[in-house]
């Protein structure tokens, strides 16, 4: 039987090396991503400069990392759908409308936890 413990900490920097390699593929060919990416840019450090609370904070900035984890998940869901053919298929297409669904619920998550928290701090 193998022994795993020596190489633990090599499979943890292979799989960060993976996860770069993943964020820059993302970067570079989905153009959805490279727009939420850059106002998460601009809205996380806003988010923490306005929460008063912790608990403020992180909601504020969590919010933004959801939409880039969806927006993740949905790319790889149309790259492994594309993958598999050109023809088009109902269930292709629904799994490329549900992914997409994801990231627009992640989008009203983020603009309704933004606004709540706003208009509770401004009003």
């Amino acid at each position: 039987m193998k022994t795993t413990k020596s190489h633990s900490s090599w499979h943890i920097y292979k799989a960060f090396c993976w996860s770069l390699k993943g964020l820059h593929s993302a970067f570079k060919n989905e153009v959805a991503f490279r727009q939420e990416f850059f106002c998460f840019l601009v809205l996380f450090p806003l988010g923490l400069y306005l929460g008063r609370t912790a608990t403020e904070k992180v909601l504020l900035t969590s919010s933004l990392l959801l939409v880039l984890i969806i927006e993740l998940l949905n790319s790889s869901i149309e790259a492994a759908v594309d993958r598999t053919g050109e023809e088009i298929h109902p269930l292709a297409g629904r799994a490329k409308d549900m992914g997409s669904a994801a990231v627009c619920i992640a989008l009203a998550n983020a603009a309704l936890v933004w606004g709540i928290l706003l208009y509770a701090m401004f009003m």
